[in-house]
């Protein structure tokens, strides 16, 4: 049996202007999510772990933590930008334009805004993405533009690429 490498992510010479990634993965929130990340992160506003106060409110029921929001929508992109990161630059331009619900499920996408040469390391590159989250509607969740540091080729710690 022939043995397969598998995906070992993308460098930055992989990356170039106006590439468009649609993550593969989505992902359903569930109630558990949102109460957890909310009391591990002790953001105390009830409208994300307190059903009754939310049912109140114009939205009548629970919101997703917008914090977790993020980080997920971050995270359904690493797999297409970053698994050979460096390090995480900056989020910029954050918005969240329609609620996200616990039961909704999400979907991410990237776009490559910019890329060049680290003028300090040369063994790295930096690339600047938008990245838009949708519900399973298609409706627009979460976009923000994020910056980060990544291996060029050959210089991946370990890698065998």
């Amino acid at each position: 049996m022939a043995k397969k490498q598998g995906w070992t992510g993308r460098v930055f010479e992989d990356f170039e202007v106006g590439d468009v990634y649609e993550h593969p993965l989505g992902r359903t929130v569930i109630a558990a999510d949102n109460v957890w990340f909310t009391c591990l992160t002790m953001n105390t506003n009830p409208i994300h772990f307190d059903a009754e106060y939310a049912g109140k409110t114009e939205f009548k029921k629970p919101l997703v933590n917008s914090c977790f929001t993020l980080a997920l929508v971050t995270g359904q992109s690493v797999t297409d930008l970053t698994m050979n990161a460096v390090a995480n630059l900056g989020w910029d331009e954050v918005r969240l334009p329609n609620p996200l619900f616990e039961g909704d499920t999400v979907y991410a996408k990237s776009e490559v805004l910019e890329t060049r040469e680290s003028k300090s390391r040369p063994t790295v590159g930096i690339v600047r993405v938008k990245t838009t989250g949708t519900n399973q509607h298609g409706t627009p969740i979460i976009e923000f533009t994020r910056t980060f540091m990544v291996w060029k080729r050959g210089h991946v710690p370990g890698a065998r690429i």
